[in-house]
């Protein structure tokens, strides 16, 4: 293990308590498997209950950026919910190891979740996007060595990804706007 991993995910951490002060932050080290746990092998997700920065739970990964950082640069996942649940902390352990198994995400990337975010949901993959819901504050932290980018991951559907497909990011982006989804809401309908 590089001496720069371990604190690089005390860090995020460090940096995820700092901008959700006056919230609790419970640290989970969800098991993936021996050979999945070597692909993240520092891996925790921090589960931030609801308070003066929003009532929603916020799901924050810590760990991506020390497996695949590059030149200093990478991301981790912020994942923003109604309730706590297992089922959130389980997505943000498989968004971990999609984006360090292989399948790097960054801005303006999506991943399928190969069923609905929640039961009777529509929303079947996570778009991966801005955290417009905490702003560049929480996006922009510095590690050892260079800085972890916290990107959102939005559970949208799969009509809502041909869309981009076809039209781009920004025209998908500007729908969520214009219909002012709720992102926590995950019987929301499609804006396409």
């Amino acid at each position: 293990m590089s001496s720069v991993r371990v604190p690089a995910a005390e860090v995020v951490e460090s940096h995820v308590r700092a901008f959700f002060q006056g919230h609790a932050v419970e640290v989970v080290h969800h098991d993936l498997g021996p050979e999945r746990r070597a692909v993240v092998p520092d891996l925790r997700v921090l589960v931030v209950s609801p308070g003066p920065r929003g009532d929603s739970w916020a799901y924050v990964t810590a760990g991506c950026w020390a497996a695949m950082e590059k030149d200093g640069h990478g991301p981790e996942f912020v994942m923003t919910a109604h309730v706590r649940d297992q089922r959130f902390i389980q997505l943000m352990a498989m968004i971990a190891y999609y984006h360090c198994g292989g399948h790097q995400l960054d801005l303006e990337h999506s991943m399928p979740i190969g069923e609905p975010w929640v039961p009777g949901s529509t929303c079947d993959h996570l778009l991966i996007s801005l955290p417009y819901l905490h702003g560049p504050d929480l996006e922009h932290c510095p590690v050892p060595g260079g800085h972890a980018r916290v990107l959102w991951t939005l559970p949208v559907t799969t009509a809502e990804i041909e869309f981009r497909r076809q039209h781009g990011h920004e025209a998908l982006e500007q729908l969520f706007d214009e219909a002012e989804i709720n992102p926590t809401d995950p019987f929301r309908a499609s804006v396409v």
